[in-house]
């Protein structure tokens, strides 16, 4: 009686396995499917738009869309119109302050065990924008973000706010565009910082932004002042607008 019983719970140990097994082979073929119906999310040299295509895209201001968030409830949101977006790159930038992000959407670059781990806990494919991950930079893999897009792209205010610094972007000791920081209004004691761009006019220090709405500036044209990580991501230079988020002078830190 006891050998039959335990020879009954040996083999429903083996069928559980059997079916354990069953389960992650069958999840793994779909994730291999996803990525080959969509190459963007498999190696990270791939691009995610055409560029050319992107260029010939209508311009103007993008819908509201969650890009990020970050500590003290800021939520950023899309600056650039989605259908000229050609990467969205979150990368590290060393220990200068910045305070990581929380994307928001999939990561196109993530890793086969990654993407198995949130298809099983149903967390695979938030709402949001795909993005990458370049974690080949120092510090926080998600202390800032580069949204690409051809030059000239119109930039828009991710948050609701003011503006409370301009000054020139200076590489090499030429100006190459304007970076614009500004305190949002949800989360005061932060400061978003933007970089590549070329200024709107009427943008200056103390006026109010609104998210999606108040138009910066446009993209500017880095191709020939440096070598742009987002084209390790896209099919051009790289262009992009960099967006990172710190502690506002002053401001009791938040943990």
């Amino acid at each position: 009686m006891h050998a039959r019983r335990a020879a009954r719970r040996s083999a429903g140990r083996r069928r559980a396995r059997r079916l354990g097994g069953l389960v992650v082979a069958v999840v793994a073929s779909l994730v291999l499917a996803v990525r080959a119906l969509d190459p963007g999310s498999g190696a990270p040299t791939l691009a995610l738009a055409n560029s050319p295509q992107v260029a010939l895209a209508p311009d103007g201001p993008p819908h509201l869309e969650s890009l990020a968030g970050a500590a003290g409830g800021l939520q950023l949101d899309v600056p650039i119109r989605q259908t000229r977006i050609t990467a969205i790159v979150y990368h590290g930038v060393g220990s200068d302050g910045s305070i990581p992000l929380v994307p928001s959407g999939h990561q196109r670059n993530a890793g086969l065990l990654t993407e198995l781990g949130s298809m099983l806990t149903g967390g695979s494919g938030g709402s949001g924008p795909g993005y990458y991950v370049d974690s080949s930079a120092s510090g926080s893999p998600t202390g800032s973000v580069d949204v690409g897009a051809v030059a000239g792209t119109g930039v828009y205010s991710p948050v609701d706010g003011r503006v409370v610094s301009i000054r020139p972007y200076v590489i090499n000791g030429t100006t190459w565009g304007s970076v614009i920081e500004i305190q949002p209004t949800s989360a005061p004691a932060l400061v978003v910082t933007m970089t590549n761009l070329d200024l709107a006019r009427g943008i200056a220090v103390g006026a109010p932004v609104s998210a999606a709405v108040s138009r910066l500036g446009a993209v500017a044209d880095l191709s020939k002042a440096m070598s742009q990580d987002v084209a390790k991501f896209t099919s051009d230079a790289g262009n992009h607008v960099h967006i990172e988020v710190s502690q506002a002078p002053a401001a009791t830190p938040i943990l």
